[in-house]
């Protein structure tokens, strides 16, 4: 009410001041953003637009996705300023992506792109660039990612900071596994963005690199950083920084060892985050909470927590899986656009030619039958090559990418297919859950290098001892699933076990560093656990469990108190 009483007196610098304080000052964003709705109605129709604009950044930056998304469409129809256009298509197609809508997003992204040669303000091409490049990094498209994220820095206005760019190429190349602690990207970011003048950048940029430090094998400098930037954290109020911090720190002291420090930190992220069908932030608290309990040998607990560990990296994968095919939907679909245009232009082109032909001899219009042939021909051809890539993408959806074996969700679908089967004419089958001992180790001494090496010679060796019946999926991080139909108890158990002795006769080596592997494996038949696949998984797990308990690198088959346990 008291800010009605003192009128803006230059409503076009309190409106830049107000953008400046976004992310310098939120507190006093908020504070100018109220006085300026209590007096919109004395504001220039630019200046109105302007102010929509915030209204909708702020809704973004609180999650009222809703709303947001009505204001900047409500800018792109109403505004009839080509500036505006471009203002919100930028902060709509951000938005697009942070709630899924990976079609409308892909689509939104390749009109940006046909829009880009026509930009000539160098601030909006720079807020369009970086844009594009978020969206690019959710399809996987690494490359184009980088290269628009390199675009954006060279379209930065001559006097403008560099900071907010900067974080989206080290973004851009966090997402494609190409930064490291020592990449010069990181440091050149950091050294842009002071943590006095931005410090929500500022520690982005700084839970970066704790992360990569964390993952990295590295966990003391984790907390270091992460220590540094606590002060920052609580008072930027910013819920997904003080989320990523709380998860890195966890899996720091994990590693360390300091199991009740990590468990602590863990199970604040539980506390903070309603469990939903994709989150990150959920899925790596349950796998070191998992990994805790495992240690420290409750059984039960870390079955309860590896479950949903489990669930969640399966809808991590499949959202990974869901926009790599709708980035390649949208593309065909414009590759489709553009063969219609092509085959209309051609259409025409040879109804004019009719025309002129009207008047010639038979030996013309023989030509012209021959023209239209190769045309139909050429449309034939494109569409054919079109439903050949469509097999494809859908061929390539059901494996995994690392090992090129079946993914988890295909695999639970063809198992369940093939049991269904085996119930019928009550045949026999086993299934059987492999799980690499200490891979964690690996990765944290060697690298994920060396640690997605490992997985492809793992399965290397086991496909050597499969049949060409038997069905072989990888369920999630070092954990495998097999389905081996028509088997009796002791021809599964006498697999299971050349699959051991073939991976602990592995030895990966990968830039001169040579690492053994062992596995542990658990084995389930149908005639003690029946043919629903759940239980059998169960049966197989606990028995899993049960030769991890006994010292590991072994076989175990799933008994009676197996059974009643799972």
């Amino acid at each position: 009410m008291g800010f009605a009483a003192t009128p803006i007196a230059d409503p076009d610098a309190f409106l830049k001041q107000t953008q400046d304080l976004q992310l310098k000052n939120h507190l006093r964003y908020l504070e100018q953003l109220a006085q300026l709705n209590q007096q919109a109605s004395s504001l220039t129709p630019d200046q109105q637009w302007r102010l929509r604009f915030l209204n909708a950044w702020e809704a973004m930056y609180e999650s009222d996705y809703v709303k947001s998304e009505a204001l900047l469409q409500d800018i792109i129809r109403r505004s009839g300023d080509p500036a505006w256009v471009d203002r919100a298509s930028a902060l709509l197609l951000g938005q697009l992506g942070l709630t899924r809508r990976y079609t409308e997003a892909f689509e939104l992204a390749n009109r940006v792109a046909e829009r880009l040669p026509q930009v000539t303000d160098t601030k909006i091409r720079s807020t369009l660039l970086v844009n594009l490049s978020s969206t690019l990094g959710l399809a996987g498209q690494a490359d184009l990612a980088v290269r628009y994220a390199h675009m954006a820095l060279a379209a930065i206005p001559a006097g403008e900071g560099s900071c907010r760019t900067f974080a989206f190429l080290v973004s851009a190349l966090y997402n494609g596994q190409r930064l490291k602690p020592d990449s010069p990207e990181l440091q050149q970011a950091l050294d842009t963005c002071p943590a006095a003048s931005e410090p929500v950048y500022h520690t982005q940029l700084v839970l970066t690199l704790a992360d990569l430090y964390a993952n990295g094998g590295q966990p003391r400098k984790a907390l270091a950083l992460l220590d540094s930037i606590e002060s920052s954290l609580e008072a930027n109020g910013y819920v997904p920084a003080k989320l990523s911090a709380l998860v890195n720190r966890a899996q720091a002291l994990a590693a360390l060892g300091d199991d009740d420090a990590a468990k602590q930190a863990a199970l604040a992220v539980v506390a903070e985050k309603k469990s939903s069908d994709i989150d990150a932030w959920l899925k790596d608290t349950y796998e070191v909470l998992y990994r805790i309990e495992k240690r420290q040998g409750h059984t039960a607990a870390a079955l309860d927590y590896y479950e949903k560990f489990a669930a969640l990296d399966k809808a991590y994968l499949d959202d990974t899986h869901a926009r790599a095919l709708a980035y390649e939907a949208v593309q065909q679909h414009v590759l489709l656009q553009k063969l219609e245009t092509e085959k209309l232009s051609r259409q025409n082109a040879g109804l004019r030619a009719l025309q002129m032909l009207d008047a010639k001899t038979a030996e013309a219009h023989r030509l012209y039958l021959v023209l239209l042939l190769m045309a139909l021909g050429f449309g034939a051809l494109a569409m054919f090559r079109l439903k050949r890539s469509q097999l494809r993408f859908k061929r390539l959806s059901h494996l995994d990418g690392l090992t090129a074996i079946y993914n988890r969700q295909h695999f639970i679908v063809e198992a369940e297919r093939l049991l269904h089967q085996l119930e019928k004419r009550k045949g026999a089958a086993c299934v059987a859950i492999i799980d690499l001992d200490h891979f964690k180790s690996i990765n944290d001494t060697y690298g994920h290098a060396m640690g997605d090496e490992v997985l492809r010679r793992v399965v290397i060796a086991c496909n050597q001892h499969l049949r060409t019946v038997d069905l072989f999926g990888r369920l999630g991080g070092e954990e495998f699933g097999i389905l081996l139909t028509d088997c009796s108890h002791e021809h599964g158990m006498a697999i299971a076990e050349r699959i051991r002795a073939a991976i602990e006769a592995t030895v990966v080596e990968l830039d001169g560093v040579i690492v053994a592997v062992s596995t542990s494996i658990g084995v389930a038949f149908t005639d003690t656990a029946g043919h629903d696949l759940h239980h059998l998984c169960s049966a197989a797990d606990a028995a899993l469990y049960g030769a991890k308990r006994g010292g590991r690198n072994r076989v175990a088959a799933s008994g009676v108190e197996d059974l009643v346990a799972a």
